[in-house]
């Protein structure tokens, strides 16, 4: 969602919040509001390292020396392992106004977080006051993985998204960030700043766009020439550096993406309605998944990537750090094999991992779903029945679902 929710997401990286508010994650995402830091006497107040005086660098009068800061901010970013970096004005325009209208009409679904906290979204300085200038930068992810439209074609597979294969990459991004803003405090000394990695309300795509990063594509997330399997991450400060001119659009006439969602998310280039979108459905959906949309969730037990899988651009993508890389054999997994999974199992396996959030409950959910999904044999009506008396209401009422989907199965010529 995943900017996700997506990117989140989704980024989260559920891709349909960001996506549609700020035409990220990533999914791909998840943006929550996480002790917002207070003014205090002209200071950045909160996770600030490099002291916090609010107008330190005022005293370098020369814009020569805030271009050659900025390169010098480019340069470390990419050895720290960042793929882009950018600079933009802490401004987010008519974003602003796009994401008030997508509140409006309801497309955060039950992501309240994103209502409450939309005047902080639309304006850095009140989240962290004295913040002129945001850094944004992009890691790439992409894991060296089981061919993924292999897994999607096989309704007996488990398939996870990409994102959320390896490590968390809240923390991942969370620490290059932390190191590029020490960097700059080594050549700077005491500024302001505050690092987020999908931590709080910060219009990551918007910003990333806005820097030249790349552009929002009409999936919401956002895309460069390397495609999009990409984390995004911020630094807001009060260095007023030299903002980059944007990129050029990606996008075109394609519509790709459009085609291409299973529930026809995406509901216009450049928006997308959360309460459709399978990454919300399976990530941020706390409750019941409505009947009419389990169907055409598939094999998806976490996220969704469809979007991305279908843009020619990630023709162009490349591999992305080795946290990414799967773990616990989730790009293999089949769903019996992962609906087996007892709780402890659940905590144990997914230590680290971004689906260790949505908690056990709401992975057999989901794992339910998909094996409703799928063909009726012996092993899944065995595991499904195996979960028939389960005392989470939520997870009984999925599985009664999917059993009744392998009756009708069963009864037809």
């Amino acid at each position: 969602m995943t900017e996700a929710a997506q990117q989140g997401a989704y980024q989260g990286r559920f891709a349909g919040t960001e996506v549609a508010l700020e035409p990220n994650h990533h999914s791909r995402t998840q943006q929550r509001s996480q002790g917002l830091p207070q003014s205090a006497g002209g200071r950045f107040v909160g996770k600030v390292e490099k002291g916090g005086n609010i107008g330190v660098m005022q005293d370098r009068d020369s814009k020569g020396d805030y271009a050659a800061l900025a390169r010098d901010i480019k340069s470390r970013g990419r050895e720290i392992g960042f793929a882009a970096v950018g600079i933009a004005r802490a401004e987010v325009g008519a974003a602003g106004k796009r994401l008030r209208e997508w509140l409006a009409a309801g497309c955060h679904g039950t992501m309240d977080y994103m209502a409450r906290h939309a005047d902080l979204r639309c304006d850095p300085a009140a989240l962290v006051p004295g913040t002129v200038t945001v850094i944004s930068a992009a890691l790439d992810y992409l894991p060296d993985a089981a061919d993924p439209l292999a897994t999607l074609a096989d309704p007996e597979r488990a398939y996870v998204s990409r994102y959320a294969l390896g490590r968390d990459y809240h923390k991942t991004v969370r620490q290059r960030l932390q190191r590029l803003a020490t960097a700059i405090g080594d050549i700077v000394g005491p500024y302001g700043y505050r690092v987020f990695s999908d931590s709080a309300p910060v219009m990551e795509v918007e910003f990333a766009d806005r820097s030249g990063v790349g552009r929002r594509g009409k999936h919401t997330l956002l895309l460069s020439r390397q495609g999009s399997w990409r984390f995004l991450g911020d630094i807001l400060t009060d260095l007023p550096l030299p903002p980059d001119p944007p990129v050029a659009d990606h996008c075109g006439r394609c519509t790709a993406c459009l085609d291409a969602c299973p529930t026809a998310a995406i509901t216009a280039p450049y928006r997308v309605d959360a309460r459709r979108c399978i990454s919300y459905l399976t990530i941020e959906l706390q409750g019941s998944i409505p009947e009419p949309l389990r169907p055409l969730i598939g094999n998806r037990i976490y996220g969704c990537d469809d979007c991305q899988l279908c843009c020619p651009w990630n023709r162009f993508a490349r591999l992305g750090d080795p946290d990414f890389a799967p773990r616990s054999g989730l790009d293999t997994a089949s769903l019996v094999e992962l609906f087996a999974w007892t709780a402890s199992d659940f905590a144990r396996r997914l230590e680290g991992s971004p689906i260790r959030r949505i908690g056990y409950p709401r992975w057999l959910r989901n794992l339910a779903v998909a094996l409703g999904n799928g063909p009726a044999t012996l092993e899944a009506r065995t595991a499904l029945t195996s979960r028939r008396h389960h005392p989470d209401p939520l997870v009984r009422e999925h599985v009664a679902w999917a059993l009744a989907q392998m009756a009708n199965k069963s009864t037809e010529p």
